[in-house]
């Protein structure tokens, strides 16, 4: 629900109302402009909300037409997709980015590294322990780089241990839910395609 200001008043952030004849004009200006973008800004971002939730409709109705060619059915979790204009021009492509965290048996994991390590101690690559080391650091906020951890299984440590460490990061995985985006590029004059930005930040 608005509140609704009295003429002739604003209403400043500390919630109380302020004469507009006793604010500086440059204030004034200054709280014009600000509301205008933010209003322009909430208008695009509904078009855009609309734009995602259309494009995805339409896209899994194509699907499931598409599927009619050959008497089946389209459905379950959407995957991957890129559809192509006719002309090569145009391109969209449809992913499916999952969110993960890891349970308990990472730190069964970090434990069977810790120990990993500790048998290396003579004679090991220094590096090594300090990328080890560095995957599992948790920072301030109690968060851990998902891809550091990831990145450990492609070591190629022969070590049987060090395997077992890696199974349990692998069973540690736990899909959290899956976000899909979509996205518009455009084919260049040197024949590669660029994506059409609608992100304000990176515009």
């Amino acid at each position: 629900m608005t509140k609704k200001i009295p003429e002739g008043y604003k209403e400043d952030s500390k919630g109380r109302l302020i004469p507009v004849n006793k604010i500086q004009p440059i204030d004034l200006e200054r709280d014009t402009l600000v509301k205008q973008v933010i209003t322009d800004a909430k208008t695009v971002s509904s078009a855009i909300s609309r734009l995602k939730k259309d494009t995805t409709k339409e896209l899994d109705l194509f699907l499931k037409r598409a599927a009619k060619n050959y008497k089946t059915k389209f459905g379950g979790k959407k995957g991957n997709l890129t559809l192509y204009s006719y002309d090569g021009q145009f391109k969209i492509t449809h992913t499916v980015s999952d969110r993960i965290t890891f349970d308990e048996r990472l730190q069964i994991a970090k434990q069977l590294v810790d120990e990993c390590i500790s048998n290396w101690s003579k004679g090991s690559n220094e590096n090594i322990k300090l990328l080890i080391n560095d995957a599992f650091y948790v920072d301030k906020q109690g968060k851990i780089n998902k891809e550091k951890i990831l990145g450990l299984r492609r070591l190629k440590i022969k070590d049987t241990k060090w395997k077992h460490a890696m199974q349990a990061i692998d069973d540690s995985i736990q899909v959290v839910d899956s976000k899909p985006y979509i996205r518009c590029y455009e084919r260049t004059e040197a024949g590669d395609y660029k994506q059409i930005n609608l992100d304000m930040a990176t515009a």
